[in-house]
């Protein structure tokens, strides 16, 4: 029998992702990698393996998939039910599962995105020095059904049971830390206090690449094009709507649009736990 995890049912979106690519900006290849990368570090502490290991995250729950050898497990981010052959389980914990076992994961009731850590880590092809997903770059696949995911032979430590690094999914009316941004002198000061001072709606428009947001337009005091330049995960980008865009992992590389805000890494794996409808403010960090 084989050492891996077979997927059932992938759900939205399931992808293999660790802490992504840094580097190749150069080639037009953003890093990547897991969405909420503080999630992914804790499920990976959770089972024993170092935080930059590859595991799975799934987006918007309806996911499950057996164990084909006996594996520990953890299951962080969204708050969703999870169970093992039927019998509900804990989150942000190590789980055992003998081969055959059946891990599912609910539709989350806060957050959009899980993580399941596997003890010895996933070992799919590496890619430019990553194992992560990532559509924007055309790297890898998303899961399918019957996809086998391998799985290395051990852990590099001890499981350790962190509750006190463990984050809560967000809430409406939530606020994101921000750091000035590069392009912060492209806005009058009125302009930047009214970003502040607004609260946005998380339109539906999201994915891995970023997040739309509705409200009043932050208006520019500058008219020119700006060349395209670097962009960060975290960047809160103003496109001539005015309404602003949160970069999430999969950002394009560039971007020619001011950036006047950068969350900070902590708000930019909250930012990745968002769902449409919520409502958000900026605050300077």
């Amino acid at each position: 029998m084989s050492r891996g995890f077979r997927v059932v049912e992938p759900g939205l979106l399931a992808s293999v992702q660790d802490l992504g690519r840094p580097g190749y900006a150069r080639l037009g290849v953003s890093r990547g990698g897991a969405a909420d990368r503080g999630a992914l570090r804790l499920a990976n502490r959770l089972v024993g393996n170092a935080e930059d290991a590859a595991g799975i995250e799934v987006t918007a729950g309806d996911f499950s998939g057996y164990a084909e050898s006996p594996l520990l497990v953890a299951v962080t981010g969204a708050l969703a039910s999870v169970d093992v052959d039927d019998r509900p389980a804990s989150t942000n914990a190590p789980l055992s599962l003998a081969a055959g076992a059946r891990l599912a994961i609910g539709r989350p009731t806060a957050g959009l995105r899980n993580y399941v850590a596997i003890a010895g880590g996933v070992t799919s092809e590496i890619t430019l020095r990553s194992r992560s997903y990532s559509r924007l770059g055309g790297l890898g696949a998303a899961l399918a059904p019957d996809d086998l995911v391998p799985i290395g032979t051990g852990a590099s430590a001890s499981p350790v049971v962190d509750h006190a690094a463990i984050p809560s999914p967000p809430v409406d009316a939530t606020t994101l830390a921000a750091l000035p941004g590069p392009r912060r002198h492209w806005f009058s000061d009125e302009a930047v206090a009214q970003l502040m001072a607004t609260t946005y709606r998380v339109t539906a428009e999201l994915d891995r690449t970023g997040i739309r947001l509705d409200g009043p337009a932050v208006p520019r005091c500058r008219e020119e094009e700006l060349p395209s330049e670097g962009m960060v995960r975290g960047a809160v980008q103003i496109p001539a709507s005015g309404r602003p865009i949160i970069f999430l992992s999969d950002h394009p590389a560039t971007g020619g649009y001011p950036v006047p805000l950068v969350l900070t890494p902590d708000a930019a794996d909250h930012a990745a736990q968002l769902t449409p409808g919520m409502t958000v403010r900026f605050a300077l960090e």
